[in-house]
């Protein structure tokens, strides 16, 4: 990656949740970090399902099937909200309802 480039790759690396924040650590370098409480799904989830996540959506989207969240690099670099809980956070953010997510 150049220093001075425009080359971004918003492909998640790694996951981290500690009592307050959600932190995504994108392959670019970049870290995004957004309040745990903004999902509601991951803040009520016990220590052991929020660790239990996968990458999804061709490295573009972060799912917890214990929790059936599913969040988008997209949607977090854009400070998406999750819902609540009985709806599902899509690939992009929005809401898909309240059937289960597809990683």
């Amino acid at each position: 990656m150049s220093v001075f480039g425009n080359e971004t790759d918003i492909r998640v690396m790694n996951v981290r949740i500690d009592d307050d924040s959600l932190i995504v650590s994108l392959m670019d370098g970049r870290t995004i970090s957004a309040p745990l409480a903004w999902f509601p799904r991951l803040a009520n989830g016990s220590a052991e399902q929020r660790l239990n996540w996968q990458i999804s959506g061709a490295g573009y989207g972060i799912y917890w099937p214990e929790l059936d969240e599913d969040l988008s690099t997209e949607g977090l670099l854009r400070g998406a909200k999750g819902n609540t809980v009985g709806t599902t956070v899509g690939s992009t953010g929005g809401t898909t309802g309240p059937t289960s997510a597809c990683p």
